[in-house]
């Protein structure tokens, strides 16, 4: 039910009770800043580990001017990948990093922040926290500027990162990346302080943001897709573009920054102006009513109808990703040539096969990555009922935690093989080829992921405080993934991960022990994390 404040235009507050309207920011800035001593640290290292070791990858696989000017000559000519990346506007190594991360650093700069806000906002409503806060002589406002200054700070010590690891390329090129990164993540910052706003719902207040995200990433992919020098109408409206248009290394545009700077403020003035008009804990979006008479008579039911928005979503999500990825295997030829250290990151990453093969087999594990995080945010859905204490009316019914869990876990485990599925369609429609091997190739990647599921199970089972050291294992899996073959790191690192493993299908043989052996330790580490959970106290808050 939605319950909103004042059907007039609040008036202007003035200088006394504006400074009443924040107070308490700085205290709740500090606590912000404790509760994400982990999360940020962790996301600022994922970041810009990636973007850093692109300059000597890159020094090593198109080492002189000719290697360079090729690889910009195919990038030009090809559309899917342009769509991908975006396009090459200086072949420097230091315009290749620009060209090859600035996009999805900026994308990732845009999940922290809007994670980031949409934890100390909506989320702190949702659980009760922000009532006890509010009691405390706590100004309307202050929490809504703690969390964006939170992520102003991150996104702060992200751009002076970025800025210095790459200041040997060029100072200003260096210095325009990071912000332009660091802008990135500030919109979006802004859009999740809008989203949390007109929803209940944490998880649905990240649902818009993120949904608002993958709009602008599609509208930059159609314009980069469409001209070969990213003068598209579509790159000028999705802030995901503005990385681009900011031309780092290249000739850069410093007023693009006002574009983002002005998004901000905009994004802001909005959220300040919903959030003035509403009553604590709820939202401009109405909850819908349920049945007079439900149907959801198990666990396992409930578990279905909370988790079917987001198995729906990364479904949709895959399917596109497979489609984008199968589409440029056949341009994998053109795009390599003769460069014969391409060619070796290839085969580390996908296998000895011919080059198209090994192309998709490296795509098919770099999308299989990502479904960790999927399978992590599925198994730690019980972690957030129950910490928000709608688990206990649940478990005050007949209804065991065992058969609580497994209801959500079914998901999880059986959502990773749908995901899988729907990615395998993808490529096969991108790729246009037989799609067995494809189908087999997405399949074998899945014990893997449930190994990484099974393990967030472990760990959520023996004390919800170590349930987010999840999203660490996840994203050491994905940095391996992502960096391991390029930087050619040492087998013992690579073995970390479960997915070095599996067989590099397409092209390669079909080993079936591996397999077994992941689909053996999933089932064990979920044993485990169940029997744990079956005999510690649920948590109290």
């Amino acid at each position: 039910m939605t319950a909103v404040l004042g059907t007039a235009p609040a008036r202007r507050p003035g200088p006394g009770a504006l400074r009443r309207h924040l107070a308490g920011t700085a205290p709740l800035l500090r606590l912000a800043l404790r509760r994400d001593r982990v999360l940020i640290p962790v996301w600022l290292a994922v970041i810009t580990l990636m973007v850093l070791s692109m300059p000597n990858t890159l020094r090593q696989v198109y080492g002189t001017p000719e290697k360079r000017a090729d690889l910009v000559a195919s990038l030009t000519t090809n559309p899917t990948l342009r769509a991908f990346y975006g396009p090459v506007f200086d072949q420097s190594v230091g315009g290749l990093t620009a060209w090859r991360v600035g996009t999805f650093a900026g994308v990732l700069a845009a999940v922290m922040s809007l994670v980031v806000v949409v934890r100390h906002t909506r989320e702190e409503e949702e659980t009760g926290r922000q009532e006890l806060v509010a009691s405390a002589g706590v100004g309307r406002l202050a929490p809504l500027t703690a969390a964006l200054l939170a992520a102003l700070v991150a996104n702060t010590v992200l751009a002076g990162l970025l800025a210095a690891g790459l200041a040997g390329e060029g100072g200003t090129g260096a210095l325009a990346l990071g912000l332009a990164v660091g802008c990135t993540g500030m919109v979006f910052a802004a859009v999740a302080a809008v989203a949390a706003q007109l929803t209940e719902s944490a998880r649905l207040a990240k649902g818009i943001a993120a949904a608002v995200l993958g709009a602008a990433f599609v509208l930059r992919a159609a314009g980069d897709a469409a001209t070969k020098d990213g003068s598209s109408l579509l790159t000028w409206f999705s802030p995901v573009g503005w990385v681009e248009h900011t031309r780092a290394f290249a000739d850069e545009r410093w007023w693009i920054l006002l574009l983002s700077a002005g998004a901000v403020a905009v994004g802001c003035v909005a959220a300040y102006e919903l959030t003035g008009h509403r009553d604590l804990g709820m939202s401009f979006l109405p909850s819908r009513s349920g049945r007079a008479h439900g149907r959801l008579a198990t666990a396992g039911a409930l578990a279905r109808r909370l988790q079917r928005g987001a198995v729906l979503g990364w479904s949709a999500g895959f399917l596109l990703a497979g489609g984008v990825l199968g589409g440029m295997a056949d341009g994998a030829t053109d795009l390599v040539g003769d460069n014969a250290d391409t060619r070796a990151i290839f085969r580390r990453m996908g296998g000895h096969a011919g080059l198209t093969d090994a192309f998709l087999s490296a795509m098919v594990g770099i999308v299989a990555m990502v479904g960790a995080l999927y399978v992590v945010s599925s198994v730690l859905r019980p972690h957030g009922e129950e910490t928000s204490q709608r688990a206990e009316p649940v478990l005050a019914t007949p209804v065991g935690r065992l058969r609580w869990a497994a209801g959500h876990l079914v998901v999880a485990f059986a959502g990773t093989a749908l995901l899988m599925l729907c990615a395998a369609c993808g490529f096969a429609l991108g790729h246009g080829e037989d799609a067995g091997p494809i189908v087999a190739a997405c399949l074998v990647q899945v014990p893997a992921i449930w190994v990484v599921g099974a393990l967030a199970v472990f760990l959520y089972g023996l004390s919800p405080r170590l349930a987010p050291a999840s999203w660490g294992a996840a994203g050491a899996v994905l940095l391996i993934g992502w960096l391991g073959p390029a930087l050619d790191v040492p087998r013992a690192v690579m073995n970390l991960s479960p997915f070095s493993h599996l067989p590099k299908l397409p092209g390669g043989d079909l080993a079936w022990t591996p397999v077994l052996v992941l689909t053996g330790l999933a089932v064990v580490l979920t044993a485990a994390g169940l029997a744990a959970l079956r005999r510690r106290d649920l948590a109290t808050g």
